[in-house]
């Protein structure tokens, strides 16, 4: 079911008056994300923290969370412990490498992810990529309509997956719950975008999204090694930069200038990160994925998908949400984000910076 996303504006103008009256109480925590009512925004970050062995670290507070920006302390102000629904991008590979054994196995992890997700307020799109970029199914609750989708899905042509990297995080951006995703699933180096690794990262950068990424190289080193997580029954081509489709707000994010040239198959430029060939380029979807405080699963095997595709969904599960004050720069530029534990004997993964948009 596609629910309607409009607020009345009496509603809002309702509760600008009790927030203007409230001043910054911090419980003006909305469901869009973390923010004080007054007009100072919070920089949102959510953090993955996991033992030795790769297990999620849970029972953590806010005091055991240390956060800098430019190297600098900042004061957590928000934080929650809590599963939140999420609002999740899922992008398959359906170029002409992916037919037959392949294809069905990215089906059904595509399935698995859908059926993990199990809060009723999680909301999902469908892109695929070939040649092109393609919005399969808007925005929507109704998984059985995404699955049906995805089923009528025929592999052919080259594969654009820095396309669709750039047109499917901005539409992840604009989805209604705070936590915003996106799953990239692909078995080849990008040959058609006409964009490259590079442009992707800024767009990424620009967004709160948490980007992942999984990989199939019979020839890789591969990185998955946990078990699967128990199943938890549920309750045209765009130009970029575009007014992406299904988007809220009509918002755009464009492409910062000037770039360097860019490789994989978009622009026929030189600058490479790594992979040749039909190769799956790993370094290339680490490019896009790891400032975002998401990660890259390489598997050698197609029937290594569905288990990476579960730990995913299960990570985003179990998720620590942290929020402080926005020095306010809207200079432009990158700043960085650093998270630490207290704890030396854990791990903590989360988005490396932010671009301070003016």
């Amino acid at each position: 079911m596609t629910r309607n996303r409009s607020r009345s504006p009496v509603v809002w103008a309702i509760a600008a008056g009790l927030l203007a009256i409230a001043g910054t109480n911090p419980i003006a925590q909305q469901q869009d994300g973390f923010r004080f009512k007054s007009g100072v925004e919070l920089i949102n970050v959510t953090a993955t923290v996991t033992d030795r062995s790769g297990r999620f670290a849970g029972r953590l507070g806010k005091e055991d969370f240390v956060v800098y920006e430019d190297n600098k302390l900042v004061e957590v102000t928000h934080f929650s412990a809590e599963r939140t629904p999420v609002s999740l991008g899922i992008v398959v590979d359906s170029s002409g490498s992916m037919q037959g054994e392949k294809w069905s196995a990215a089906v059904n992890s595509v399935d698995r992810l859908l059926r993990m997700m199990s809060d009723e307020l999680d909301e999902f799109f469908l892109y695929r990529f070939s040649a092109n970029a393609d919005l399969v199914h808007d925005w929507s609750e109704d998984r059985e309509r995404l699955s049906s989708s995805i089923h009528r899905i025929h592999p052919n042509g080259g594969t654009a997956m820095y396309d669709a990297a750039a047109e499917s995080v901005p539409m992840a951006q604009s989805g209604r719950n705070r936590k915003k995703a996106v799953v990239i699933i692909s078995d080849g180096n990008d040959t058609s975008s006409r964009v490259g690794v590079s442009e992707v990262k800024q767009i990424v950068r620009q967004t709160e999204v948490l980007v992942y990424a999984i990989g199939v190289d019979s020839e890789g080193q591969p990185t998955f090694q946990r078990p699967t997580p128990p199943i938890q029954q549920p309750r045209p081509r765009l130009p970029i930069p575009f007014p992406f489709p299904g988007g809220r707000g009509g918002g755009r994010i464009p492409l910062p200038q000037p770039y360097p040239p860019t490789g994989g198959g978009g622009g026929g430029g030189t600058y490479s990160v790594g992979g040749a060939g039909d190769r799956l380029n790993v370094a290339a979807l680490r490019e896009m994925t790891d400032d975002s405080g998401g990660r890259t699963e390489i598997v050698r095997d197609f029937r290594d998908l569905d288990p990476a595709v579960a730990s995913i969904a299960d990570e985003l599960s179990q998720q620590y949400y942290l929020g402080y004050p926005s020095p306010g720069l809207k200079d432009g530029r990158w700043h960085t984000i650093r998270v630490e534990v207290r704890d030396p004997s854990l791990k903590v993964r989360a988005r490396k910076g932010y671009v301070a948009t003016p």
